[in-house]
Parts: structure tokens; sequence; C-alpha cells
């Protein structure tokens, strides 16, 4: 039987899927199993809500790395950049409660993006190592003043010095 060497509409759609998958799979960046790899240490991610405790994560709970891909909103994955985002420290996520407590907040990571320069925020998950997040947080004391500049523009304010039984006891349990 003589093979045509015209693909129909359909086999051309399943041969680009086919294609796509290797092409992703190579890249490193496939979600088929509910997970991907991280864009610094390459570790194997687990991304389901029973695990992470977040139903949108784009950072590794090893390192801590992000990447971008949210433009508007949390888990929109609109954002053209997809560079790798560092750790930069930490924050407590802003309460729209009139008398809310300003130590009342969600402990939240602080990325800034090496591609574009943009600045996020985003949740702790439950499997992120406690320590490796109180290492950030250290080394945010340290900043330069050119990032502690740009911070100031955004609605983020980093935690310091004093803030430091706060962070302890978020992360834990303890303020020693």
């Amino acid at each position: 039987m003589k093979r045509s060497l015209y693909f129909s509409p359909r086999e051309r759609i399943e041969t680009r899927s086919k294609a796509e998958q290797r092409w992703r799979a190579r890249r490193g960046d496939t979600c088929v199993d509910g997970s991907f790899r991280c864009i610094h240490c390459s570790a194997q991610v687990v991304i389901t809500p029973f695990y992470a405790g977040v139903l949108n994560r784009n950072h590794c709970p090893y390192c801590l790395w992000s990447r971008h891909l949210d433009l508007f909103n949390t888990g929109d994955r609109l954002c053209a950049c997809k560079a790798p985002m560092r750790p930069l420290g930490l924050t407590m996520k802003q309460s729209r409660k009139k008398y809310a407590r300003e130590d009342g907040g969600e402990l939240m990571l602080i990325h800034a993006c090496d591609g574009c320069g943009g600045v996020s925020i985003n949740r702790i998950a439950a499997d992120d190592l406690a320590e490796r997040i109180y290492a950030v947080y250290e080394r945010s004391l340290q900043l330069d003043e050119a990032l502690d500049r740009r911070l100031d523009g955004q609605p983020i304010r980093l935690l310091v010095e004093g803030d430091r039984k706060l962070v302890r006891r978020r992360l834990f349990g303890r303020a020693n």
C-alpha cells in the first residue's frame, strides 16, 4: 500500500502535539503528571494541591526559585517572560480588614524576575523547607540599596530585623 505524502488534518494535529510533547519533555517544562522541573536547581516539583497546600504553585520547595508565569492574576499563566525569579525576602500579606493586626497576615515570599525585573509575591506552600525560607529572610537583611529603592515603589513591605521574632514564630512555632 502506497502512503500519501500529505497528512490528513487529524494526523497533522496528532503529529504536532506529539512533537510538542517531546520538545517540552526535552526542555523540562512538562506538566503532564502534575509536576514541573525547577528552572534553577532542576528538581522535580509536585504541583498537586494535596502536597503543596496551594492551588497555583510556581516555585520550587527546595531552592525557592520561581518562574515568571503570571501576568495579571495568580494562576493566569499569561506572562511571556518565563525567566527565573530569585527569592529576595519575606513580606506579610496585606489584610483588607479594617481592624486587622499588622502581624496577623500570611507570610509570603518576594520574588524578582531576572529577565524583566518584575517583582511579585508568592504564597508559601506547605511543603516548602522552613530553613530555606529563613535563609532567604537572613539574606534579605543585607540587600543592596538599589533593590531597596525598587521595592519602595511597590506596595510590598520587606520584613526587617525587627520582624525576626514574627518570622521565627511563623516558620518554627517559636520566637527564640
